[in-house]
């Protein structure tokens, strides 16, 4: 059986960006204006980041779950430049991280665990097929 982990990373997540595009989610209001970070000095350049990171939180909580906002929020965070001193690492938006949380909760892929997100069964199953898809296609 084919699992999400025998796919290319890069392929699956382009992929499930456009599949994701296409089911009842939109970006919130504010996604036009946000930097995803402190660490970040412009916001992101890509008119569909927002489904590319949704598509990333997904399969992060698939290979890593369960996991939690705060550690999530970590996974997209850089190091900041603070002048002479040490660059130190800083966690990504954890607003951003939420909002993708909830998006997912309400299409039913991901529900709450008491040790933090996990994938659910019908998201398991959609994640699965759709790497089984992308291993059928480039073969």
């Amino acid at each position: 059986m084919v699992t999400v982990y025998d796919v290319d990373p890069d392929k699956f997540l382009k992929e499930l960006a456009e599949r994701l595009k296409k089911e009842n989610i939109k970006p919130p209001e504010w996604a036009n204006w946000v930097k995803t970070g402190i660490h970040r000095e412009k916001g992101p350049v890509n008119d569909d980041w927002w489904y590319l990171r949704l598509a990333s939180v997904f399969r992060k909580i698939y290979i890593k779950g369960p996991i939690g906002t705060s550690r999530l929020s970590a996974e997209y965070g850089g190091k900041v430049d603070r002048g002479t001193k040490p660059y130190h690492a800083w966690k990504g938006s954890r607003s951003i991280v939420r909002k993708c949380l909830q998006q997912l909760e309400s299409l039913g892929y991901v529900e709450k665990n008491r040790k933090g997100r996990v994938v659910s069964s019908k998201g398991r199953s959609y994640l699965d097929k759709l790497a089984e898809e992308i291993i059928k296609k480039g073969s």
